[in-house]
């Protein structure tokens, strides 16, 4: 036991030391060189932080417009093997006495397609001017309470509960809005515009429908998607059992949608149809593609890292060869060769300290904000810029742990001379 507290005072006695050495240090240090070092390491911060950030960000932007526009906070959809939602309106009444509840939507939806000119006669190689999608029969009201629906209007006006002879449609299928974002994809011509007579088909049944609206947005259930009354969907559809296909729920910001999941399934709505948060309900390959970005961001950063850190290397191995003569007095005085270790390596810390305290500042003061604000506008979606407080304290981390090694390797190479040697400068 006494031996353990003669190491730990002889350590603490080395740091102390190793702090003495490296304030003299640093003040005698050329201002200029110093400023340089601490920008580096700025940038390699902000490498490591920023630049994965950004790539994450682009899937992450797409994923929070599908559930400001889509999905909502928890979705409840059919099961893979089956049509419909069972028990919907007993689903309805649970979904409606939820704690934190602000809105949901109960949805109709199936594959129809839309004609326009169907009175026209064909002639004989002429393809009909129509197109397939997703018919969606909601409450306008509701909807438009949990997606803010009626916002993504680029042309004409939302549905209104009078509009049982109206449709409004997703700008996916119109040419002036797709602009060649999907080779490939069949879209109406150039005559198909608000006013126009569209006949809608579902299940065998049709309707004749006035275009009302066109959406725009960077989702592409909105995009690609057909909406109508919910009572003409019942009818058209012949829905006669009132069971729906999707409920989109909307909570109170600060309410966590797992606990209302898991209220859902207490209350035994995951028998009748699955039960998913906005997170959950997003396509795999999103969510692979975001793991990839990901990989790709971080791999880019280790670059930047690496080279911060031979940066450190360099300066930390040429200023200890340069004071080779004065680093030999010190151990010739009685200076422990750790202590002088110890005084270089809190050089680098420091400079890595500082580094990374004003990146964080712009990181989560002026950069977030800023995408926040003012999102990078992709075909896809609007890319923001991800940085979390435990990422980033892991990114940090791994700055300030290359910081250290990249400070001792040189000092521990110099140190290790003969002392007689360094200070006859041989």
């Amino acid at each position: 036991m006494p031996k353990k507290h003669g190491i730990f005072r002889k350590l603490g006695i080395d740091i102390n030391v190793g702090l003495f050495l490296a304030k003299r240090e640093l003040k005698r240090a050329n201002k200029w060189t110093t400023s340089l070092i601490v920008f580096v390491m700025l940038l390699t911060f902000l490498n490591l932080v920023v630049v994965s950030g950004i790539l994450v960000g682009l899937i992450q932007g797409s994923l929070d417009q599908n559930k400001k526009f889509s999905s909502g906070d928890i979705i409840i959809s059919s099961f893979l093997n089956k049509e419909k939602i069972d028990n919907s309106q007993e689903v309805v009444s649970v979904v409606k006495n939820l704690p934190g509840l602000k809105a949901y939507s109960a949805r109709y939806t199936a594959g129809g397609s839309l004609q326009a000119g169907y009175r026209d006669v064909l002639l004989k190689d002429e393809k009909p001017n129509s197109i397939g999608g997703q018919v969606s029969g909601i409450d306008p009201a509701k909807e438009d309470e949990v997606t803010n629906l009626s916002s993504l209007l680029v042309e004409g006006s939302y549905l209104e509960l009078t509009d049982t002879d109206s449709i409004i449609v997703g700008s996916f299928w119109f040419r002036k809005y797709n602009k060649n974002e999907f080779p490939g994809l069949t879209t109406f011509d150039e005559n198909v515009k608000l006013g126009s007579r569209l006949l809608l088909t579902i299940n065998g049944s049709s309707k004749e429908y006035t275009l009302k609206g066109i959406l725009k947005s960077k989702v592409n259930e909105v995009d690609g998607g057909i909406f109508i009354l919910d009572s003409e969907f019942r009818k058209l559809a012949g829905r006669s059992d009132y069971n729906l296909n999707q409920i989109a729920i909307s909570l109170v910001p600060g309410t966590n949608p797992l606990l209302i999941k898991e209220a859902l399934i207490v209350a035994g709505v995951d028998k009748n149809g699955r039960v998913q948060t906005a997170d959950e309900a997003i396509p795999q390959f999103l969510d692979q593609v975001k793991t990839t970005f990901g990989l790709l961001g971080n791999a880019i950063s280790a670059i930047g890292l690496v080279v911060a850190a031979i940066t450190i290397f360099i300066v930390i191995f040429v200023n200890a060869i340069t004071r080779r003569r004065y680093i030999g007095i010190l151990k010739g005085i009685g200076i422990a060769p750790r202590a002088i270790i110890i005084s270089y390596i809190i050089q680098s810390l420091l400079y890595a300290t500082i580094g990374a305290t004003l990146g964080i500042i712009m990181v989560f003061a002026f950069l977030k904000p800023f995408f926040n604000a003012n999102p990078i506008d992709f075909p896809f979606s609007d890319g923001i810029l991800v940085a979390t407080v435990n990422g980033t304290a892991v990114r940090t981390a791994i700055l300030l742990m290359a910081t250290i090694v990249a400070g001792f390797i040189p000092a521990r190479i110099v140190i290790r001379q003969n002392t007689l040697s360094a200070i006859l400068g041989r």
